[in-house]
């Protein structure tokens, strides 16, 4: 499905209804806005791990703008305009107080939002993410996990992010993201829409002097941080930060010892409890 938000086209789909039949009534059921990472794929590698969440909320995949099916001019691929985009996209469709959970560059966006509007969310889950980058500390843990060639791959990507550098990025370093080998890997690769020219727009631009940290302080809802002990892209002390950032008694961090990046993919379980009980509370 396609709605037109602030001159971009947005690509979502969603999982469950909104409305529920209960006996004897319909039962309104919130909202669950899954953004995905990247930037520069689409929705696909959230599915199905997110579908579950259907039991309780309607679950909406958005693809962000110039990622997937969206569209959007590239001058309008930054990380205000994205933010600004959640709120817009949920007043097009009526949506009100939804939760947000968004993994690694997802969090960006859904930090992005709640500080730019700190009353619209209901709820916050930020897995895997950072509001400021170390990218130091990233190449210290690719040549501790995979070597000289690992550090020498990363280092290359974020200081080109060509096409070649990029393919090679994806063989030699994404694997070392997580602690458990995925099984459904090349079938979620191949069933996903790559756009390499939106990561190189972030990672030549925007990623390099992004730090949302002191604007944190604006976030107004309850956070909920998912973090992997094992993660050498958003490593923990990036979410320790935003941790201590959020204002007092809103943000919960959750560090989750055997899982890497995106803790629902070496933790399924653990990951789905925490986020079951945060979003009942």
């Amino acid at each position: 499905m396609i709605v037109n938000v602030e001159g971009a086209r947005l690509f979502f789909d969603v999982a469950g209804p909104g409305l529920h039949a209960a006996a004897g009534r319909m039962e309104a059921r919130p909202t669950l806005i899954v953004l995905h990472g990247g930037p520069g794929f689409d929705h696909s590698p959230m599915r199905p791990y997110f579908d579950r969440y259907a039991d309780t909320h309607q679950v909406v995949y958005l693809d962000h703008r110039g990622n997937g099916r969206s569209s959007g001019a590239p001058d309008s691929w930054t990380l205000r305009q994205w933010g600004r985009d959640v709120k817009s996209f949920c007043e097009a469709l009526g949506i009100e107080k939804p939760v947000i959970f968004g993994v690694s560059f997802g969090g960006m966006v859904a930090m992005s939002y709640a500080i730019q509007f700190p009353d619209h969310p209901a709820k916050l889950i930020l897995s895997s993410t950072a509001a400021k980058l170390d990218l130091r500390a990233t190449y210290a843990i690719m040549e501790e996990r995979g070597g000289a060639h690992a550090r020498e791959v990363a280092e290359r990507v974020f200081a080109t992010a060509d096409d070649a550098a990029m393919e090679e990025y994806r063989s030699v370093c994404i694997p070392l993201y997580n602690t458990t080998a995925d099984p459904d890997a090349a079938a979620a690769r191949d069933r996903a829409i790559i756009r390499h020219e939106v990561a190189r727009h972030f990672f030549l631009g925007e990623m390099r002097t992004m730090d949302q940290l002191p604007a944190l302080a604006r976030i107004a809802c309850p956070t909920l941080i998912l973090a992997g002990r094992h993660d050498p892209i958003t490593p923990v002390p990036c979410s320790e930060d935003m941790a201590a950032a959020i204002p007092a008694g809103l943000a919960q961090l959750l560090v989750f010892d055997n899982a890497g990046h995106g803790v629902h993919r070496d933790d399924p379980d653990g990951a789905d409890k925490a986020m079951r009980a945060f979003l009942a509370a």
